[in-house]
């Protein structure tokens, strides 16, 4: 690993998955940008190391403030997962349109500041939305600002996450005649992470609903725990919902990776969409975390994922402390990047920069 700390500028921070992989990786993350006031302050309080800017990208004022604190620090990579929720309503051929403005503002961001390399994930769908337009139209802008760009749809399950979640990733590298070769898969389908060896080793909570710090009650059983674990001796995060009795007891006829199709008549019919009443599987990596919606839930006990077990899912380390309310921490762990597919993909970036 290079022993230059290439200086990062994450936009869309969110909580920090991203930043939080890259930091990982080696990189000295000097700044991230969100317009989400709650997930910042987790940013912040877990990036101490980092400066912190509430801004929307979109109004060019931002910028000034960007150069402030960024100060005479260069910026060698810009990461980040603008939404692209305009473009599926606009389309290619209005590819300014208002609606873009975030997206716009990423594409800006790196015009103004030419880092080494950047890195913007999304959904997957973004790969095929107008039959692959949109993300060839991405690819052409940056292409002509001097930046050569891969894409690949990557799978989290493979870089140790003990979740399956696919993105959609650009790289790009400033003059370069090479792209970037995305890293190879860590772990092969049968060596997948499952549920049971990311969480199994946390409190069941089945006579209380835990609290916002509390203590491991066991030690850890698989190679994962201990590398979520580190040197934290203190649980933070760990408190259930207060679930009614009726849920609870429609719950408990769900078998472990099971679904609302495994109850019996008549029972949980008021949610019958595809993902309702669904159990994680014990012996396998969990579905793609969300954001709160209450539909999945622990494989063994009768109540949805506490934040912490979420957060295990998402590969963040126990040491990384989620602030807000309940709802907002949901949202700040469903929506963040896996932190070791992050920093699979900063150890590999780290090759082309040196």
């Amino acid at each position: 690993m290079s022993k230059k700390k290439y200086n990062v500028l994450d936009l869309f921070c969110g909580c920090g998955g991203l930043s939080k992989g890259f930091e990982m990786a080696g990189y000295n993350i000097v700044l991230g940008v969100d317009f989400n006031e709650p997930a910042l302050k987790t940013y912040a309080y877990n990036h101490k190391g980092s400066k912190t800017l509430c801004g929307d990208l979109a109004d060019p004022n931002t910028f000034d403030k960007i150069d402030y604190l960024l100060g005479r620090k260069k910026v060698d990579v810009i990461i980040g997962g603008p939404p692209c929720q305009g473009f599926s309503l606009t389309g290619p051929r209005q590819f300014d349109d208002k609606r873009n403005k975030l997206y716009l503002a990423m594409i800006e961001t790196v015009r103004r500041y030419k880092p080494k390399a950047f890195l913007i994930e999304n959904v997957p769908g973004m790969a095929t939305l107008y039959k692959g337009e949109v993300k060839d139209e991405i690819v052409r802008r940056f292409t002509a600002m001097g930046y050569t760009v891969n894409t690949q749809i990557l799978c989290s399950a493979d870089y140790g996450v003990p979740q399956i979640r696919k993105r959609l990733v650009f790289v790009g590298l400033l003059d370069r005649k090479e792209k970037f070769q995305f890293p190879a898969p860590y772990l092969k389908p049968e060596e997948y992470i499952t549920c049971e060896q990311a969480i199994g080793d946390l409190p069941s909570l089945e006579h209380t609903l835990g609290d916002d710090v509390s203590e491991y009650e066991k030690e850890p059983f698989s190679d994962y725990q201990k590398l979520m674990r580190g040197q934290c001796n203190v649980l933070h995060n760990h408190k259930s919902i207060d679930h009614k009795q009726f849920v609870k007891d429609t719950i408990a006829l769900v078998p472990d990776g099971g679904n609302w199709k495994d109850l019996p008549p008549g029972v949980g019919e008021s949610r019958n969409f595809h993902m309702a009443w669904t159990r994680y599987c014990s012996f396998k990596p969990s579905r793609t975390i969300d954001t709160g919606h209450r539909n999945n839930f622990h494989y063994k006990w009768n109540r949805c994922p506490t934040v912490r077990e979420s957060a295990r899912l998402q590969s963040f380390p126990d040491d990384f402390i989620f602030l807000g309310t309940k709802g907002q921490q949901d949202k700040q762990v469903g929506n963040a990047v896996p932190c070791l597919m992050a920093k699979a993909v900063g150890i590999q970036l780290l090759k082309y920069l040196k």
